[in-house]
């Protein structure tokens, strides 16, 4: 029997967290639900989760702080925010955290689950062509593993940090397209998307930069190009 993945799932509508529980226990995800930040840092420092789905807007302690709590403990687990908050400097806020999704209330269930399963392909269920071990420069980067090294240290990317540090490096010297990349990390092109993108491309610039030899490179109108001696 498959196991199912497991949900840390932490939003305070009385009506609508039970409802997505029991809606992810049919579409064969498990998922633990807490109604405050509080009680969902506690249960992530004692139990093992796939994937986190955070509301904004909580008690006690809202969804951004508990996601910068998540990231001090795990760089790598997935987060998707679901708010109703849609300020452009909201967005760019949860991205920022780490986010990998960001869902705007209201939303469909089915949306939730096409994003909940498009993560977890990318992040348990990657082909072996995606492992590889790539040289940039001075770096080596492992992609199973979301490890950038080099002979003095070790830094661990987060999952969108290592997913588009990986599509870089298959283009590497070359163009990658914004809207390849766009649709294959964030299954969409959209506005949003973009501009988490920009996010992600400027912490890669600032990983890199330790060595000199070592661009990412905006394309107009195109998308990036990572320049560096294989």
């Amino acid at each position: 029997m498959d196991i199912k993945p497991r949900i840390l799932l932490c939003e305070d509508d009385e009506n609508l967290g039970p409802l997505l529980r029991e809606y992810l226990q049919v579409k064969n995800y498990e998922s633990d639900l807490f109604t405050n930040g509080e009680a969902g840092y506690t249960a992530f420092s004692r139990n093992k989760y796939d994937i986190c789905v955070l509301d904004v807007m909580m008690p006690k302690k809202d969804g951004f702080s508990l996601a910068q709590d998540i990231r001090n403990m795990n760089q790598d687990i997935p987060i998707i925010f679901l708010t109703a908050k849609t300020l452009k400097e909201d967005v760019l806020k949860g991205f920022k955290i780490g986010a990998d999704d960001y869902i705007s209330k209201p939303f469909s269930m089915e949306e939730l689950v096409f994003r909940l399963d498009a993560i977890m392909r990318r992040t348990i269920g990657k082909k072996s062509t995606d492992n590889s071990i790539c040289r940039i420069g001075k770096f080596t980067f492992n992609p199973q593993k979301q490890m950038l090294s080099t002979e003095e240290k070790t830094i661990r990317l987060t999952t969108k940090e290592s997913e588009l540090l990986n599509l870089l490096c298959s283009h590497i010297n070359t163009v990658l397209e914004r809207n390849y990349a766009l649709k294959a990390i964030w299954n969409e092109d959209n506005y949003f998307n973009a501009r988490s993108m920009d996010v992600y491309i400027t912490k890669l610039r600032k990983i890199l930069r330790e060595d000199p030899s070592i661009e990412i490179i905006n394309i107009h109108g195109a998308g990036y190009k990572l320049i560096a001696n294989l």
